[in-house]
């Protein structure tokens, strides 16, 4: 479901100088999944990680027509051996993963989880103890499934170059380069996931010299 942007937090937004200038170059979609799903978006994003979106789509689409759809998908993931996922287009990593996806969420029992109960953090430390699912990869759950509002994914190179970009940025050691954007992005707090839509929306680096 698409829904705009609410005028509050654009206003917001537009107090940062720079990143009003963005605002009013690009449109962002906002579309709000129906029935947000942690386990599959889990799944799709490792399926997805490092191919084209036209690749990934092929791998994916084929994954999900080799399941019997009258059964839970973690189950399904659980009787196919890596062999079977590899043969789907899976690299051996990729069929490893989702297998370690199924087999935590089975041992937590997180299927039927009150996810818009917990922290942002306390998703980011349970999800990120499955082998095979990243920082980045919980980040983009947080703000794509869960459509969490206040997500800076740093670690997304897009994101990070952009901002790099925006604040003329000159740091080059990581971690100070991390605690100067961090810095900048305050000012965008509570809303730090919507301006990184809007730096995602912009079309190469040079919008950004402003």
């Amino acid at each position: 479901m698409k829904r705009d942007i609410r005028p509050e937090v654009v206003e917001h937004l537009r107090k940062d100088k720079k990143l009003a200038k963005l605002i009013d170059s690009v449109e962002i979609d906002y579309n709000i999944p129906t029935k947000p799903n942690i386990f599959e978006s889990l799944i799709r994003s490792i399926v997805s990680q490092q191919l084209s979106i036209s690749a990934a789509k092929t791998i994916h689409d084929r994954f999900l027509a080799s399941l019997n759809p009258k059964k839970p998908m973690a189950e399904e993931i659980l009787s196919k051996s890596l062999d079977d996922l590899r043969a789907l287009g899976f690299s051996y990593s990729k069929a490893q993963y989702v297998h370690n996806v199924a087999e935590y969420f089975n041992t937590h029992s997180l299927f039927d989880a009150e996810w818009s109960s917990m922290s942002d953090e306390e998703i980011l430390n349970s999800l990120t103890q499955i082998k095979g699912v990243g920082k980045w990869t919980v980040e983009m759950i947080l703000m794509f499934t869960l459509m969490r509002e206040d997500v800076l994914p740093l670690d997304d190179l897009i994101i990070r170059n952009r901002m790099i970009v925006l604040f003329q940025a000159e740091e080059t050691q990581k971690k100070a380069l991390y605690k100067l954007l961090e810095k900048k992005a305050e000012k965008w707090r509570p809303y730090r996931s919507i301006a990184c839509r809007y730096l995602w929306a912009g079309k190469g680096l040079d919008m950004f010299k402003v």
